[in-house]
């Protein structure tokens, strides 16, 4: 399902990038004039440094989730699973050109 989609990708960016991510997403439906509506699925979170879910909420009522974090956390967990530190920096250069040459 789409939201399963969702929360992995949001998951995956607190691991790339070795910090607290909190994705949010509201409930209920929204019905345009002449449409057919759009439903929200809840279910916001917040994942911690290494993609754990810390807390979440619900798919059918609106809640305020207060999540206590620990900054040094995302220190620690940039050492121990040190992504940026491999980056190739050297190969982005043409990432700002419109073609290659």
């Amino acid at each position: 399902n789409q939201h399963g989609a969702w929360e992995t990708i949001q998951r995956a960016h607190a691991v790339a990038n070795g910090c607290y991510v909190a994705a949010v997403n509201r409930i209920g439906l929204e019905r345009p004039v002449g449409g057919d509506g759009l439903e929200f699925w809840g279910q916001s979170f917040v994942a911690g440094t290494s993609g754990q879910i810390l807390a979440k909420a619900s798919t059918n009522q609106e809640e305020i989730l207060l999540v206590p974090v620990d900054l040094g956390q995302v220190d620690v967990t940039r050492t121990h699973w040190p992504f940026l530190r491999d980056r190739r920096i050297d190969a982005y250069g043409d990432l700002t050109r419109r073609f290659r040459d």
